[in-house]
């Protein structure tokens, strides 16, 4: 199959995708269009039915697979397909795992390297709170490992949560190291845990979208809850640790209009927000050079960044 990202303005288009969204609307002459949003794990690609009841369209749904047919063209400066025959594909005509983004890591290696540091951890109570989780259950572990960190913004992939939580851990490692004064425990315990809401906010691919405890409370009200209900299972769990760990969660954003329940009130806590954005800032930084592969002039201004990127040139 020729993978999203390999589409160019004038291409023909004519394979199988996920269709990941579809909606219908009206032109301003009241005629009836619906727009499919196509997806690879090389990513997405938004597509025009013009002629949605003409009789080269089949019937199909959001999450179906379909064999589309079409031309590539532009459009504000993004590519945009007009379709002109659609069929809903049927099960042995596409390989599922070649439409879903997924970590360019090794899933099972990451999480060998999270376990070792989790091995490291020497409080006995923030060491068993994290084997309840990252070692004993199954359920959670499955879903950790394939959930991904975003919907859109960063690691949104399969892995992406995992990947995103090994790098802010290891940054939060290397903080303990240069700076002593903050408590290493703790730090790593809530780097660990400091997105774990995300399985309960995202559901899983292909879907990838908020559920209804994502969009009423937020992973990180979630996250903090999961671990105060995880540590209350365990004989004796310190309130003050509990409390410290659940605040370095709830403000690992930093800023309430970044959507932090708490502002940082411990060296940890500032530490852990810095390491998570720093991961995140740079993860998306790399996405766009990703997405703008083999091209070197300015890429446009970016409202995350409040900048017009440019590749580095050496």
């Amino acid at each position: 199959m020729k993978f999203l990202k390999d589409l160019k303005e004038g291409d023909r288009i004519s394979d199988i995708y996920l269709c990941k969204h579809k909606q219908a609307a009206v032109t301003k002459n009241g005629k009836p269009y619906e727009t499919v949003i196509l997806q690879d794990k090389t990513g997405t690609l938004d597509a025009k039915l013009w002629e949605p009841n003409s009789a080269g369209i089949e019937d199909f749904d959001i999450l179906d697979y379909i064999e589309v047919n079409g031309d590539v063209t532009s459009f504000n400066g993004a590519l945009q397909a007009s379709l002109k025959r659609v069929r809903k594909a049927g099960e042995g005509e596409y390989e599922p795992s070649d439409y879903l983004p997924v970590s360019k890591k090794n899933i099972d290696e990451m999480y060998a390297e999270l376990l070792e540091i989790i091995k490291s951890i020497e409080n006995v109570h923030l060491k068993a709170l994290l084997t309840e989780f990252f070692v004993k259950d199954e359920k959670f572990i499955a879903s950790f490992k394939k959930s991904s960190a975003a919907k859109m913004i960063h690691h949104g992939f399969v892995g992406g949560l995992l990947e995103h939580t090994l790098s802010v851990t290891k940054l939060c490692d290397y903080f303990a190291k240069v700076y002593p004064i903050l408590n290493r425990d703790l730090l790593l315990t809530a780097a660990i845990c400091h997105d774990i809401g995300k399985t309960k906010e995202i559901s899983p691919f292909p879907q990838n979208d908020y559920t209804d405890e994502g969009q009423f409370l937020g992973h990180i009200v979630m996250g903090s809850q999961m671990v105060a209900e995880r540590a209350a299972l365990l004989p004796e769990f310190p309130k003050e640790i509990l409390l410290q760990l659940q605040h370095c969660i709830l403000a690992h954003h930093g800023k309430y209009e970044f959507g932090s329940p708490k502002l940082p009130a411990l060296i940890e806590a500032v530490a852990l927000n810095y390491a998570d954005d720093i991961d995140a800032k740079l993860e998306t930084f790399k996405e766009i050079l990703e997405k703008e592969e083999g091209k070197t002039d300015w890429l446009g201004f970016n409202k995350l960044f409040e900048s017009n990127l440019h590749r580095t040139i050496l």
